[in-house]
C-alpha cells in the first residue's frame, strides 16, 4: 500500500533530480495527478469547496475537492474496513475501475431484467450519466487513501441503482444519508444535512418521514459497500444484493 513518487520529477538548480529539493519542500507527488498541499491550504480548499458546493450541489469538482481535503480521518477507517474484509481486501490489491473503458456495455445490457449489471446500465441510460465523469483525486496525500475514495466514487452510481434513487435532488439527498452513515464522510454528511433546503415542502415531508428514515436504518444495517466486488456480480440479482449486504427494501 505504499505510494510510489511520479516518475517525472523536476531538476534542481544544479542539475540534479529534484527528488530531495520536493521531499523538503513538502511538494512531493505520489501519484499521477496528486497536488500536494498543506493543512492550511486544506482546509482553505475545504471552506472554498464548501460554499460552492452548498450553492451549486451539482457542481461535482468542488463536490469532489470536497471531499478530499476534510476525509482525513474517514478515508483511513474505510481503507481498515477494506483491508479486514476477503472481498475489500482484493479490491485494494487488484485495484478494478469503474469506466466506460472497463466495462462490457453489450454484455450488461443483455443480461436478465433485476441484474445489478442490467440495472445499472438502466440507470445510466435513463438518467444520462456516465461512469466517466467521475474526477481522479488530486489533494489525498496517501497512494491507496487515493485509491479508495476513488473507489467510492465509482460505485456511487450503484449505490443509486441499489437504493433505487434516481439523480433528481430528492434522489441525491437520500444517497448521501446513506453514504454518510456508511463513510463517515463530512462531504456526505454535509450534502445530507442541506441538501433538503432545494425541496419542496411536499418533497420535504416524504424525505422526512419516509426515506431518510429508511436510509439511516440501511446504512447502520448494512455491511460496508465497499467491500463489494460490483464487476464480479453483475449477474447477481439487485434484490439478492440488497439482502446480502443488509439494505432494507426501498419505500
Amino acid at each position: 500500500g505504499r505510494a510510489r513518487p511520479s516518475h517525472s520529477e523536476p531538476r534542481g538548480r544544479d542539475g540534479r533530480g529534484g527528488k530531495e529539493e520536493e521531499e523538503m519542500e513538502g511538494w512531493y507527488q505520489l501519484y499521477p495527478g496528486h497536488i500536494p498541499t498543506s493543512p492550511l491550504q486544506k482546509a482553505l480548499l475545504a471552506a472554498g469547496s464548501a460554499v460552492m458546493a452548498l450553492c451549486d450541489p451539482y457542481r461535482h469538482d468542488m463536490v469532489a475537492v470536497l471531499g478530499e481535503t476534510t476525509g482525513c480521518l474517514a478515508l483511513p477507517n474505510l481503507r481498515d474496513k477494506m483491508r479486514n474484509h476477503p472481498e475489500g481486501y482484493r479490491i485494494l490489491q487488484e485495484r478494478p475501475r469503474i469506466r466506460l473503458s472497463t466495462l462490457d456495455m453489450a454484455r450488461l445490457q443483455g443480461l436478465p431484467d433485476g441484474s445489478l449489471g442490467r440495472e445499472y446500465v438502466r440507470f445510466l441510460e435513463d438518467n444520462k450519466v456516465s461512469p466517466d465523469t467521475r474526477m481522479p483525486p488530486k489533494f489525498v496525500d496517501d497512494e491507496e487513501l487515493a485509491y479508495v475514495i476513488q473507489r467510492y466514487r465509482e460505485v456511487h452510481d450503484l449505490m443509486h441503482t441499489l437504493l433505487g434513487m434516481p439523480t433528481n435532488m430528492l434522489g441525491e439527498v437520500v444517497v448521501k444519508w446513506f453514504e454518510a452513515i456508511q463513510t463517515g464522510l463530512p462531504m456526505c454528511v454535509l450534502g445530507a444535512a442541506f441538501g433538503p433546503v432545494r425541496l419542496s415542502a411536499r418533497k420535504l415531508q416524504v424525505l422526512a418521514t419516509e426515506l431518510v428514515p429508511w436510509a439511516i436504518r440501511s446504512g447502520l444495517n448494512a455491511s460496508c459497500v465497499l467491500n463489494i466486488y460490483y464487476e464480479q456480480r453483475w449477474e447477481q440479482p439487485v434484490e439478492s444484493l440488497r439482502a446480502e449486504l443488509g439494505i432494507f427494501p426501498p419505500p
